[in-house]
Parts: structure tokens; C-alpha cells; sequence
């Protein structure tokens, strides 16, 4: 890895692809330490608290709609 990929930092998009993958337990060597250099601590916490939020929400409605259909 050369200095100015190092120096590079992750898009939003590129934060929430690795929190993505990190969700299922799946990333490839090659991705983990592209992430581990431009990604930052503080980027994960938010995107991954996002991503909680994002499941948490989604499994709910899916809940409220299964239970709906039910009735």
C-alpha cells in the first residue's frame, strides 16, 4: 500500500459497506486492511450504531406487518 492510499480517508459509502459486511461476519482479507487504514474508530461507531438502528426499526415493522396480516 502506497503512502497516498494510506493517507486517503473512507467515504461515508465505504464505512457503511465495511459495517455491512462486518454485520454478516464476511469481509475478505484484501477489504479488512484497506479498511483498517482509511477508516477511522469514531466513523464505525456511528455507521454501526446507524446500521443497529436500521435493523432494529426494519425488524420491527416487519413484525407489526406479519402480525397485521395475521388478524
Amino acid at each position: 500500500m502506497t503512502v497516498a492510499q494510506a493517507e486517503r480517508k473512507a467515504s461515508p459509502l465505504q464505512v457503511a459497506k465495511a459495517v455491512f459486511w462486518s454485520f454478516f461476519g464476511i469481509r475478505k482479507r484484501r477489504d479488512y486492511e484497506t479498511d483498517s487504514v482509511q477508516i477511522k474508530p469514531h466513523q464505525v461507531i456511528v455507521a454501526g450504531l446507524i446500521g443497529a438502528a436500521v435493523l432494529v426499526v426494519s425488524l420491527i415493522l416487519l413484525v407489526h406487518y406479519v402480525i397485521g396480516k395475521l388478524t
